[in-house]
C-alpha cells in the first residue's frame, strides 16, 4: 500500500466552528449560483471548486489522505450552513462527505485505490440497486443500474449496493462495492420538482469487475463492524443504519433556517392583503405563526444534535449503540425532518402567496425541502414503526438498516 501525502492546502484538523465559518463565508457565492444550479440540474462548478478549496468535502475523510476525520456533528452543522444558501448544494456536500465516510470503512487496499493517487477524490453512494452479479476469479462482475446517485456529476468513485452470489449463482449476501466512476456510465434521469441541483442521476454498470477487496458485507456493517484495519480511527465504527439517515438532516435544517430568516426580514415591510395590517410584523396571527415555526425548527435541531452527539460519543468511547438506540436515532432524524417541513409550510402561509413567485427563493426552499423529505431512508411513518417495534420488544424488522 502506498503512503499518501497530505497535499491539500487546507490539511489539518479544523474544529466544527471553523468548518461552519468556512461554509458561512461561501454563502453569498452559493446563493448567487443557486438558481443556475437548479436550471442545470447540477451544482455549478464554481461552487464545487470553492467548496473543495475550503475543504468542505474532507469532513469525514481519513486524516491519512489529508482529510479532517472530524465528527457527525460537523457533517450536520456544515451541511446546514450550506443549506442556508442552497439546498441542492448542501445535499451534495452532505452525501459526498457520507461517501467519504463509507470509503473509510473499507479495507486499507480499497481506500488506497480511492485516495492513494488522488487524495481529493470524491465518493458518492447508492443503496437501491437493480443489479445482477456473477462470481468470477478474484471478485465479482456486476451489471445493473443504481437510482438515485446524488452528486453524480462530481464524484470520482461510488459506493454501490450489490448482491453477492456463490459459484452456483445463488445470492448469499448483500454488500457494498467501491467502483471508480470511470467504469460506470451515467444516465441523465434527474428531472424532478425539487433538489434539482443535487444531480441525483442513474449510474449504470455493464459487466464491471469488482475485486474482492472492494466489496464489504452489509450485515456486519449494520452492527458497526467494517473491514478497515485502522481500528484506532473511531469515527469509522458507527453502525451503518443510523449513519444512513443522519446525512440527510443537515440540508433540511439549513433550508428551514433560510425560510425563517427570509420571512422575518420581509415582515417589517410586507403587508397582509385585505386586512388592516400594513406590516405583517404587527399581526398577532403572523406573530403566532412565526413562533410556531421557530419552535418546530428548534425541535428539529434538538433531535438532530442528539443523534450526532450520541453517535460521536459512542464512537469516541469505542462503544456499540444498542438496537433500541439505533431505532430511536432513525425516529429522531425523521422527527427532525418532519418538523422542518411543517415549519416551512407555516412560514409560507405566513409570508403569503408571493412565496410562490419564481423570483422568490422561498418557493425553491419549499420544493427542495419537500422532495428531500421523501427519501426512502427517512420516511417518518417507516422510521416511527421501526422505533415503535423496538419499544415494545418486537423482533420483527421491516428493514435491515437499523
Amino acid at each position: 500500500m502506498t503512503t499518501p501525502m497530505k497535499t491539500d492546502p487546507t490539511a489539518g484538523t479544523p474544529d466544527v466552528t471553523e468548518l461552519v465559518a468556512r461554509a458561512e463565508r461561501l454563502q453569498p457565492l452559493l446563493r448567487k449560483n443557486s438558481a443556475q444550479g437548479e436550471q442545470d440540474r447540477r451544482v455549478v462548478e464554481e461552487s464545487i471548486q470553492a467548496l473543495k478549496q475550503a475543504g468542505l468535502f474532507r469532513i469525514l475523510q481519513p486524516k491519512r489522505y489529508g482529510g479532517f476525520e472530524t465528527s457527525m456533528r460537523a457533517l450536520v452543522d456544515v451541511s446546514a450552513a450550506v443549506g442556508e444558501a442552497d439546498g441542492g448544494t448542501a445535499w451534495v456536500v452532505s452525501l459526498l462527505n457520507s461517501g467519504a465516510w463509507l470509503a473509510g470503512c473499507f479495507s486499507a487496499q480499497a481506500q488506497d485505490d480511492v485516495w492513494g493517487s488522488n487524495p481529493g477524490a470524491l465518493v458518492s453512494g447508492v443503496f437501491s440497486p437493480r443489479v445482477e452479479s456473477r462470481k468470477v476469479a478474484g471478485g465479482h462482475e456486476v451489471t445493473g443500474k443504481w437510482f438515485y446517485n446524488s452528486g453524480s456529476w462530481h464524484a470520482d468513485w461510488a459506493v454501490l449496493s450489490m448482491p453477492v452470489t456463490d459459484d452456483d449463482g445463488e445470492v448469499v449476501d448483500m454488500a457494498m462495492a467501491l467502483l471508480p466512476r470511470s467504469d460506470l456510465e451515467l444516465e441523465d434521469t434527474w428531472f424532478v420538482a425539487g433538489m434539482r441541483a443535487s444531480g441525483s442521476n442513474c449510474l449504470v454498470a455493464k459487466d464491471v469487475f469488482v475485486p474482492e477487496h472492494r466489496i464489504m458485507s452489509v450485515g456486519p456493517a449494520i452492527e458497526g463492524d467494517f473491514p478497515t484495519e485502522f481500528t484506532d480511527e473511531l469515527l469509522y465504527q458507527s453502525p451503518l443504519g443510523p449513519f444512513f439517515a443522519v446525512g440527510m438532516v443537515g440540508p433540511q435544517l439549513g433550508l428551514g433556517r433560510a425560510a425563517l430568516e427570509i420571512v422575518k426580514a420581509k415582515a417589517a415591510t410586507k403587508g397582509i392583503a385585505n386586512t388592516i395590517y400594513a406590516r405583517q410584523a404587527d399581526s398577532v396571527a403572523f406573530q403566532i405563526q412565526l413562533a410556531q415555526a421557530t419552535m418546530l425548527l428548534d425541535t428539529a435541531h434538538f433531535h438532530a444534535h442528539r443523534v450526532t452527539d450520541d453517535l460521536d460519543r459512542a464512537a469516541a468511547r469505542g462503544e456499540k449503540l444498542t438496537f433500541l438506540d439505533r431505532a430511536r436515532i432513525r425516529a429522531d432524524i425523521a422527527w427532525a425532518i418532519e418538523n422542518v417541513v411543517k415549519a416551512t409550510d407555516i412560514l409560507l402561509y405566513a409570508h403569503g402567496s408571493g412565496a410562490f413567485a419564481e423570483a422568490n427563493p422561498l418557493q425553491r426552499i419549499w420544493r427542495d425541502s419537500e422532495v428531500a423529505a421523501r427519501h426512502a431512508g427517512i420516511l417518518p411513518m417507516v422510521c416511527y414503526e421501526i422505533y415503535g417495534k423496538a419499544l415494545v420488544g418486537s423482533d420483527e424488522r421491516i428493514t435491515p438498516m437499523i
